[in-house]
């Protein structure tokens, strides 16, 4: 598409006024951190859904709310103080290639890090704080998260960006955390990084229309695009680039046949 750059700002803002409400929710991952109201539910329930996050939409759904369900839908309690028998009982959890064993690895890494490490906003804080890289935050929370005895396939759930990885689940689960626009989508629960610094989650539906809309040149969705897409959507609002990406991901969910697209 040819657009100015007004009218490409006209049609970024219209979207993501569009998909940015609480209407959202309903069929997105972000509804499982949304059954909880206290910030360590949130965070856990919002990690593991955003983790789960790939197929289907209702099957991300589902499978979340079970595993929800599994730990008693008290997720910070149920870190902290379930049984090892309790925990042995996920040993049966699936979700495609998210098997019991990596699941049983999650709650212990996080029952680790909220006793030991300042919870999971600490451990993304502090590598932000290096020079405030979203890049750096990631890799920190890497580092951590696997610091403790793990079989080598669980790493592959939790992406890296300095292999090239786009990481899109940690950075949709960094705009839950992070973003607060008072649109009862994102959560806005933690203060220690900045909107601004916020990288773009990007998928295949993201990416296909940031590119017919001349956002996006990289042909890969790896990290590089990642990076590229975002210094453009920072052109249009720098302190909250990655608002676009309800207009991004709601027009390629819904609209990816639109004849204005």
């Amino acid at each position: 598409m040819n657009l100015t750059h007004q009218q490409l700002f006209d049609l970024l803002e219209e979207k993501a006024t569009f998909y940015n409400n609480p209407d959202f929710i309903e069929k997105d991952p972000i509804s499982i951190p949304h059954l909880f109201s206290k910030k360590e539910d949130i965070e856990i329930a919002g990690f593991l859904a955003a983790t789960l996050a790939w197929g289907q939409r209702v099957t991300i759904i589902n499978k979340s709310r079970e595993l929800m369900i599994r730990m008693d839908n008290s997720p910070y309690d149920y870190i902290l103080n379930a049984s090892e028998k309790e925990t042995a009982s996920l040993s049966s959890f699936v979700h495609r290639t998210f098997q019991g064993e990596d699941c049983m690895y999650f709650i212990h890494a996080f029952q680790q890090i909220y006793l030991h490490h300042g919870g999971l906003e600490a451990i993304f804080s502090a590598g932000y704080h290096v020079n405030q890289s979203i890049k750096e935050s990631i890799t920190r929370f890497r580092e951590v998260f696997f610091s403790f005895e793990h079989l080598h396939r669980t790493r592959k759930h939790v992406p890296d960006p300095q292999t090239g990885s786009a990481a899109k689940r940690v950075n949709m689960f960094l705009r839950w955390m992070v973003r607060d626009d008072n649109k009862g989508v994102d959560f806005g629960i933690w203060k220690n990084i900045k909107a601004s610094s916020l990288l773009c989650p990007l998928d295949l539906h993201s990416g296909n229309i940031a590119r017919k809309l001349g956002l996006l040149e990289r042909k890969h969705n790896d990290w590089q695009a990642v990076e590229e897409l975002t210094a453009n959507l920072r052109k249009f609002d720098p302190t909250d680039p990655v608002k676009y990406d309800f207009a991004l991901f709601g027009t390629g969910i819904n609209e990816k046949s639109s004849p204005n697209l």
